[in-house]
């Protein structure tokens, strides 16, 4: 059995030294606690760089020299958190991940516990607070409030504790630095007041009430990000963790995928996933890619067709050579390619670290400096401190740490899901600035191999000179011979059997059907079998002067017609086309082809700017001129002939199915050769970008707004902790609308 040639995909190679490893902390739930994370892992011996995500929970740890994983996690450890090295194999992986989840769902039942018993304690205090707004004081007695009180304080505020602790002892304050002397101090206080009959103003029901929201903020938060990397997680999902091996002796053998190697046969019975990516050797079905390039009808698949690991079988039994496996496949390199992404930082972000990486100690001092303010002007302590206490509490900076991150992962996610791959968040950026589009033709626009478009008989009867060509044309490998097969086929004819098939290298092919002499080629092979040209010569130059390729068939010493093919546009092309334009984006075609050739395509999918017999450098040459001119310009290829434009271009854009070093120098990758994806990619590209900013608005002006407010006592504890909690539920949420992005469907507009 020949071995199958490894098809085409996007590669990312398993980290070397000098490259990177991926942690997964645990503990993080706030930017601050990202922005230490990320500081001791950047001033770690080795480390050259450390990007955070804190929705994903993840770490990207880039090495100068040999990869320290020990060294990493120590560091992590040491700065309050709990960090795991991601395994490299599969189901280690899947292991890893199926124990954090159980570890999360437990955590969340703790903290439902928790935060139903703090709402039953807490439920008497709304008594006390109707009560103070019709100015009735000490409607609840204070030893009653205290007694209320003190189990939320142990309990739930021991999380609290034990994380300020942490982060301090790293050398840094966090969030829970904030929770913990704001609930502290306000609980502090009225114990006093209780235990020594002092009489003055008792604040238990500020610490119970932001413990409790502080508490629903972190649940609701974790729920949100889950949901938003949700994409991610059922990618490394799809693969199944076993397969049928082919034995030679005609059985078969369940093995881990891991011990299937390239080469092997693995039987894949219908409505199972495969578990390889590799070639159909044997059977006839369909496949179900949707999960994998975002197709959403199913692809017949046959002896020679590829399949990709995670698709569903259909209805037939499917024998597959192996030809990526594991980390190699599929679903792992979108997964490493989504993940790169959305560990990513914006620019904007780096300046949002930079921002709370010193916004807790500023808080602390601007707490105390209106805490002494309340009492230089002449309030009372209880005034005071109470305004300090929502200073504390409103600070929470985990709105503008969630701004980006959460947006990158919607959206990335989403991306995914649709066929369109994002390598970092600057090739995003780069894409919602797009304002000019230029496509290769062959392989992008087209695709890639030529379609019989034209049929013309001398006599008329066009079924009856194709059926006599795809007699002669069936048993050859001429990608023309495959066009005429497949569009006899395509048309139910009857295809005679021919026999004493020659071919004839650079003239065409010739057979016998049912006595007569049968040639399919050029005008020198049919005069070479005494056909009168002369009658076919003026209809072949017809359509080569449309750029057409064209061959003559005669039967006998009668020339019967001619076929012609052209490179066809791709379904959706045009429609890709007319999207671009209604947003605002010019296209151009760049073509090594002739100007004959392209010109047909150009009019079919309604491109008016053209520039044809452009080599490599001459595409170069080309992005460059649209620079120059100051547009934004996105190269859409997927050849090598593509790749330098592709790394010159602002955004490139690599077709689904083209070369490696296409896919590895752009900056967006499609997984399905469908033009629609290119609006697509964009119009996502500026959604994202559109979140990122709205998010980013919402949490700065919640505390540039939030903090005076609470400083000039306009905003009571209990407030500032529900606003905080809902401010950065608000920002989750916002990006999770990202999450149900699809692309448009052909035929209308989104």
């Amino acid at each position: 059995m020949n071995r199958p040639e490894p098809r085409p995909h996007v590669s990312t190679p398993a980290p070397q030294p000098g490259d990177s490893l991926v942690l997964d902390v645990e503990g993080m739930h706030c930017a601050a606690c990202a922005t230490r994370v990320e500081r001791v892992l950047g001033q770690t011996p080795g480390v050259a760089s450390a990007s955070v995500n804190l929705p994903l929970e993840r770490a990207d740890v880039r090495f100068a020299g040999r990869i320290d994983a020990e060294a990493a996690v120590a560091a992590v450890r040491r700065a309050g958190y709990e960090a795991h090295v991601r395994p490299a194999d599969a189901a280690a992986r899947r292991a890893a991940d199926a124990e954090r989840s159980l570890a999360r769902r437990a955590e969340e039942r703790r903290t439902l516990l928790l935060l139903a018993m703090t709402a039953v304690l807490g439920l008497p205090f709304l008594v006390e607070m109707l009560g103070m707004a019709f100015g009735a004081h000490g409607v609840i007695p204070g030893w009653a409030q205290l007694a209320l009180a003190t189990p939320v304080q142990v309990l739930v505020g021991a999380r609290f504790y034990r994380g300020a602790y942490a982060s301090l002892r790293g050398g840094a304050a966090n969030m829970d630095v904030l929770v913990a002397l704001g609930t502290t101090a306000a609980f502090g206080w009225s114990l006093v007041q209780v235990a020594f009959g002092l009489g003055g103003p008792l604040y238990f029901e500020a610490a119970v009430a932001v413990l409790g929201f502080v508490l629903l903020g972190n649940l609701m938060q974790a729920r949100a990000t889950a949901g938003a990397s949700a994409a991610l997680t059922a990618l490394g999902e799809l693969t199944p963790a076993r397969a049928r091996r082919a034995r030679t002796d005609g059985g078969e053998e369940d093995v881990a995928v891991e011990d299937i190697a390239i080469g092997d046969l693995v039987n894949v019975r219908p409505g199972e996933r495969f578990p390889v990516d590799g070639v159909v050797r044997e059977g006839r079905s369909e496949a179900d890619e949707q999960l994998i390039t975002g197709e959403s009808r199913p692809v017949p698949k046959a002896a020679g067709d590829a399949v990709a690991a995670g698709a569903l079988n259909g209805s037939g039994f499917l024998a597959v050579e192996a030809t990526a496996v594991g980390e190699d496949a599929t679903p792992a390199r979108i997964g490493r390619l989504v993940a790169r992404a959305q560990l990513a930082k914006a620019p904007v972000q780096r300046l949002v670290d930079r921002v709370t990486a010193v916004f807790v100690p500023v808080v602390v001092a601007l707490a105390v400096v209106t805490f002494v303010g309340w009492l230089l002007t002449g309030a009372g302590a209880g005034v005071a401190l109470s305004a300090a206490i929502a200073v504390l509490v409103i600070a929470c900076p985990c709105a503008l740490g969630l701004a980006t991150p959460a947006a990158l992962v919607a959206g990335a996610g989403a991306g995914a899901r649709a066929g369109v791959l994002v390598r970092d968040i600057e090739a995003l950026e780069r894409a919602a600035r797009v304002d000019a589009v230029a496509f290769d033709k062959t392989g992008t626009l087209t695709a890639g191999r030529p379609a019989l478009v034209a049929v013309e008989a001398i006599d008329g009867d066009g079924p009856k000179l194709l059926a006599l060509a795809a007699a002669v044309e069936r048993g050859s490998e001429h990608p023309l011979a495959g066009a005429v097969v497949e569009a006899a086929e395509g048309q139910g004819l009857a295809i005679p059997r021919a026999s004493n098939v020659e071919a004839r290298p650079g003239d065409g092919v010739v057979g016998e059907v049912d006595g007569a002499r049968v040639a399919v080629g050029g005008v020198r092979l049919l005069a070479q079998n005494d056909v009168h040209t002369a009658p076919i010569e003026a209809l072949m130059a017809r359509h080569a002067a449309l750029g057409r390729t064209v061959v003559a068939v005669s039967e006998g010493r009668r020339p019967r017609g001619v076929l012609a093919f052209a490179d066809a546009p791709r379904p959706g092309a045009a429609e890709a086309v007319g999207q671009l334009r209604d947003d605002g984006v010019e296209v151009i075609m760049l073509t090594g082809d002739s100007a004959e050739a392209a010109a047909p395509v150009a009019r079919a999918v309604g491109v008016e700017r053209v520039e044809a017999g452009a080599r490599p450098a001459d595409k170069l040459a080309a992005i460059a001129r649209l620079q120059a001119e100051g547009r934004r310009v996105a190269m859409v290829g997927d050849g090598v002939n593509d790749a330098p434009a592709l790394a010159a271009a602002d955004l490139g854009i690599a077709m689904g199915g083209g070369a490696d070093v296409a896919l590895e120098t752009a900056g967006v990758a499609l997984l399905r050769p469908d033009p629609l994806l290119v609006p697509a990619a964009l119009r996502l590209a500026r959604r994202t970008v559109a979140t990122i900013r709205q998010n980013l608005v919402w949490a700065f002006a919640y505390n540039l707004i939030g903090l005076p407010l609470a400083a000039f006592g306009l905003l009571s504890p209990a407030l500032a902790g529900g606003a905080m909690a809902l401010s950065s539920a608000s920002v989750v949420l916002n990006a999770l609308r990202l999450a149900r992005w699809t692309p448009q469907s052909r035929g209308r507009r989104a």
